[in-house]
């Protein structure tokens, strides 16, 4: 063997180590300053909750103060495309939920794709949604309900509280050969609002959202729409012990960074996240606001990743049939 060539092969390798020792050192000092986590909705919703709660735990882990910046607009998107330009470092994370990360691509003409402009973390909650209705409907169940609906089809006005309600009544009117107006809020707050008050006769919301209300005896609930009951409102039954058995809808929030952020950045952030939603006192306050933690085999960034793409592949045909453009 040549000098030279010696030479050269003792260049690479000690090349290929410095490059190894470079990948463990920046492993090891990420973070060194805050991390922002941008939520693409209002302050005070679902996934506000769960975006504050999960960063004040993550500051342990992570040694290092996590924010949370609200950026509302154009049903989540204005937020996540924040997000799909910043730089991909892991300081920029995006908190949301299967509207914004995954309908408004239906909804919108989007300058990022949903998919592979970021790099999944973490799957974090989900929250069951649940048929309810004016407490001056007649109907007592869920049958009776339908069978009302058909009896005052152009009387019956549904208020959605943002594009994966209006997908799901899309779907309830299809699955239970119904016709009623949908009518769009901004929120489920107002919408809430005009139900108690007998402005619309229905919604299909968040159980989160409907729980108190139930509660209260302001609004009527008629049936989960998930295979298991919820622990919230635990005498409402499933949409499959109420008769319309599969009529499934729920949201669900995730954890994203941008495209190409590396890949022991992205193992670090879902280690915190793991370790924040073990914490007892984590899940006792979403417990408190209707959020259930998925299993721990769903908290990778492979679950986040392959759920996403599996509601993009049932959503979208739903949205674009339907005609349903953003607002």
């Amino acid at each position: 063997m040549t000098i030279a060539r010696r030479r050269f092969l003792r260049l690479a390798a000690s090349g290929a180590v410095l490059s190894a020792n470079v990948g463990i050192a920046r492993a090891q000092a990420f973070p060194t300053r805050s991390i922002t986590i941008v939520n693409p909705f209002a302050a005070g919703g679902p996934t506000d909750i769960v975006a504050r709660v999960l960063a004040e735990k993550m500051r342990e882990p992570l040694g290092q103060s996590v924010v949370v910046e609200n950026v509302a607009g154009a049903g989540g998107s204005i937020g996540v495309g924040r997000v799909a330009r910043a730089a991909p470092d892991g300081y920029t994370l995006c908190v949301g939920n299967n509207g914004s990360n995954v309908l408004t691509g239906a909804l919108y003409d989007l300058r990022f794709d949903l998919l592979t402009d970021f790099e999944p973390i973490a799957k974090l909650t989900t929250n069951s949604q649940i048929i309810i209705g004016k407490n001056a409907i007649p109907a007592r169940n869920l049958k009776e309900l339908i069978a009302w609906i058909r009896e005052n089809q152009g009387h019956v006005s549904i208020g959605s509280a943002g594009p994966l309600a209006t997908v799901n009544e899309v779907v309830f009117q299809h699955m239970t050969e119904t016709q009623f107006q949908i009518v769009p809020y901004r929120g489920a707050a107002p919408a809430i609002q005009d139900l108690i008050s007998g402005q619309i006769e229905l919604m299909i919301d968040q159980v989160s959202n409907a729980a108190p209300q139930i509660k209260a005896g302001t609004v009527r609930g008629y049936a989960v729409a998930a295979s298991t009951r919820s622990p919230a409102v635990p005498d409402i039954p499933t949409v499959d012990e109420a008769g319309l058995p599969g009529f499934y809808g729920s949201f669900w929030n995730g954890m994203w960074a941008p495209k190409g952020t590396p890949p022991d950045v992205i193992a670090k952030l879902n280690a915190a996240v793991r370790q924040a939603l073990a914490d007892p006192a984590l899940r006792q306050r979403l417990a408190l606001v209707d959020q259930e933690i998925v299993p721990v085999e769903q908290q990778s960034p492979a679950a986040l990743a392959a759920d996403q793409k599996a509601e993009i592949e049932r959503l979208w045909p739903i949205a674009k049939a339907a005609n349903l453009k953003g607002d």
